[in-house]
């Protein structure tokens, strides 16, 4: 590199002479002169010269440069940190703030799940206990209805055995694992549907029960019917019961059902009065004349009313009811009554008479036999005697007569009300 000429006031020169201050200041401070090639820099300083390279110098500038920003911002940050930092708490707390109201929320969420669920689960547990009262009413009606006569239908609920599973008691719910909301409303829903289920398998079953009490209502109100209807057309008293047979009594209670009691309970008490009705209505019938005296089909040889005398051969009145038989044959009550004669009685031979009460008698002549006595209490069906030919008599034969206040009537018109009656009974 070439050397610059000196100058005259430097303080090397031989010549000894002072260099102004000016001119010495101005000879320490660096100097960066151009190099003399193009791509080479050169730094002066204090008489002493730095060659620099390109990407060397570029480095240093760029040092330089960055040095001096990284000041700018460190004394910009130094400057404004409090500001920095308080803007940063200050969304870091914001940002806090809203998750706790996000959790908060959450937990509200899930409190309200829980609430409605333990409502579903309580509303679903009363259903269930409302479930098994009513089985057990329905069970407890069952048993009711098996007691009463001409029962075809109860609609009991069978108690589940081995091989019965018609009817189940549902187990209550009593789940305290905290299943997924999702899976423990299913579960819910699913008893929902078997609750409703069994409500209407015991609406079915109630409704039979009903049916079943009106049937037998029904049945009880039709056989009053037919009873006081054959009384009528027979001219007995249906209000009456002769037979005094029957030892009863007691203290009078009167039969009123409770204020409070169900509609099974009022149906019942009115079944309990039809079949009162009814049973004095076939005590009453007990002691009409209307079933057979003999066994099997009647054979009758004569019957009641105008005819030839078989003695005689001219017009006579007959006052019974010849019916053809074997000698032997047993002779039986048609009712219940006291026997007032047994021997024997003139045209009728060996005769039985019975006294059913209310003015209704039944004499049986012709007989072989007799097998009871006066004042004798006989039942229906009871055997009196046996089939005989004896007094005025041309054969094997049962007169029997039906008499009311001891005028003879037709036996015909009691024999068939009691075939009328036989459907009843």
């Amino acid at each position: 590199m070439r050397q610059p000429p000196e100058s005259p006031y430097s303080s090397s020169s031989p010549r000894g002479r002072t260099t102004p201050p000016q001119r010495v200041a101005a000879a320490k401070a660096p100097v960066i002169a151009p190099a003399t090639s193009a791509a080479d820099y050169t730094i002066a300083h204090a008489g002493r010269q730095l060659r620099l390279g390109p990407i060397a110098f570029w480095v240093t500038v760029g040092s330089l440069v960055i040095m001096a920003a990284w000041t700018v911002v460190t004394a910009t940050y130094f400057a404004f940190r409090d500001d920095v930092l308080t803007s940063l708490i200050a969304r870091q707390a914001e940002m806090q703030f809203a998750y706790e109201d996000r959790i908060a929320e959450l937990r509200a969420q899930v409190d309200r799940m829980s609430s409605r669920e333990l409502l579903d689960q309580e509303q679903v547990e009363h259903k269930l206990d409302q479930i098994l009262r009513r089985q057990t009413t329905l069970e407890q009606r069952a048993n009711t209805l098996s007691t009463l006569p001409d029962l075809s239908i109860t609609g009991a609920i069978r108690s589940p055995g081995r091989g019965d599973r018609s009817v189940t008691k549902p187990a209550p719910i009593n789940d305290k694992s905290p299943p997924a909301a999702s899976g423990r409303k299913a579960a819910i829903g699913n008893i929902d549907g078997m609750v409703t289920r069994l409500a209407s398998s015991l609406d079915r079953v109630e409704a039979e029960q009903a049916a079943a009490l009106a049937s037998i209502e029904g049945g009880y109100d039709l056989k009053a019917r037919r009873i006081r209807g054959v009384l009528s057309e027979l001219g007995i008293d249906a209000g009456k019961n002769a037979s005094n047979a029957d030892a009863t009594g007691g203290p009078f209670v009167a039969a009123r059902p409770r204020s409070d009691s169900s509609a099974f309970e009022r149906q019942l008490h009115r079944i309990g009065l039809a079949r009162a009705h009814v049973d004095q209505l076939n005590r009453t019938l007990a002691n009409v004349p209307v079933r057979k005296p003999v066994t099997g089909e009647i054979d009758a040889s004569s019957g009641f009313g105008m005819r030839i005398d078989p003695f005689l051969k001219s017009p006579a009145m007959h006052t019974g009811l010849d019916m053809r038989g074997e000698p032997g044959d047993p002779v039986r009550a048609t009712a219940n009554g006291t026997v007032t004669f047994a021997g024997w009685q003139g045209g009728y031979g060996k005769m039985v008479e019975i006294d059913h009460g209310n003015g209704v008698a039944t004499r049986y002549g012709h007989l072989s036999s007799i097998d009871t006595e006066v004042g004798h209490t006989i039942k229906t069906g009871q055997i009196i005697g046996k089939v005989g030919t004896t007094g005025r008599s041309t054969g094997p034969h049962l007169h029997y007569e039906t008499r009311i206040d001891g005028e003879a009537v037709d036996p015909q018109r009691f024999l068939r009300a009691g075939a009328k009656l036989g459907s009843v009974h």
